[in-house]
């Protein structure tokens, strides 16, 4: 899991220029910019365009599983400072 200090890849410009949505714009849009691409290129057909839609649906998989983790720390240090009053 990628629990590291994430950076962004893209600029803001370049996500603009590549017409990403305001909900993709995350750590993963260094991905998805050439997973359009080849989308676009290939008229979208679901066998084309494979391996960079598996390394997007990956990195927004680990992105998910760190947000979770986040969570569940909060959650965990909000219970154990209401035990201890």
């Amino acid at each position: 899991m990628a629990s590291e200090v994430r950076e962004m890849k893209v600029t803001r410009h370049e996500m603009a220029k590549a017409r990403l949505v305001l909900g993709s714009r995350d750590y993963c849009a260094h991905l998805l910019i050439p997973l359009n691409r080849c989308r676009e290129k290939t008229l979208y057909l679901p066998w084309k365009c494979v391996d960079e839609r598996h390394a997007y649906e990956k990195c927004e998989y680990e992105l998910m599983m760190d947000q979770f983790k986040k969570m569940d720390d909060i959650k965990r240090a909000a219970g154990n400072v209401a035990t201890k009053k």
